[in-house]
């Protein structure tokens, strides 16, 4: 076994957050990133229809379908396979690629989203300023993605990482949305870069 597995596999025997997610239903241990920003900023209050972008193993989906009301509705997308979750209609191809983000609004049958989460991430090269660049362009796709769907008042929670880019995204944010916040929950890795924008109260 490669050194670098070896060093994750014991990561995540010690990582509380992985431990919590193999006693529960969730599928991997995202879904307390979400949680904890969503006792936070109360997310999914009056929301009924939910895109998550790069979706796979689904523990986002999971703690969004449990959110939802009885006629809550999430798509969800990503290029990896995903097992099914109640409430969740799920599309399997690359979100970079336009017949997929059509499939996508084509999934919502003419409803607008009152949010888009993205957990979205590039495959990682170890090249930083290219893996950089390749995290903004899907930020980019899923900014403009919620141009296209996201109904008046609607929010976006994204992932981003530390590095060049973000601040000009966040301005491009406080353009089309009333609010715009940071967010490094505890289940994020201290040794990561990565953290997550919320931007509430879109303005079409």
């Amino acid at each position: 076994m490669a050194k670098s597995n070896k060093s994750w596999l014991h990561r995540q025997e010690k990582d509380p957050y992985a431990k919590q997610a193999r006693a529960s239903h969730y599928r991997s241990r995202a879904a307390y990133k979400l949680s904890e920003i969503d006792k936070k900023d109360k997310l999914f209050r009056n929301v009924q229809t939910v895109v998550d972008v790069g979706a796979s193993p689904g523990s986002w989906s999971q703690y969004a379908s449990e959110q939802l009301g009885p006629q809550g509705k999430i798509v969800a997308v990503d290029i990896l396979p995903m097992e099914p979750v109640d409430k969740v209609l799920f599309i399997e191809g690359d979100f970079t690629e336009d017949e997929v983000v059509q499939a996508c609004m084509s999934g919502l049958n003419g409803a607008r989203a009152d949010l888009v989460l993205s957990d979205i991430a590039p495959n990682l090269s170890g090249v930083r300023s290219s893996d950089q660049a390749r995290s903004m362009y899907l930020a980019e796709l899923v900014l403009s993605f919620s141009d296209e769907v996201l109904s008046p008042g609607g929010d976006i929670l994204v992932k981003l990482f530390q590095g060049e880019g973000t601040d000009q995204f966040k301005k491009e944010l406080a353009n089309r949305f009333q609010k715009v916040m940071v967010r490094k929950p505890q289940a994020s890795r201290d040794s990561s870069r990565e953290f997550y924008v919320l931007a509430r109260g879109y303005q079409v």
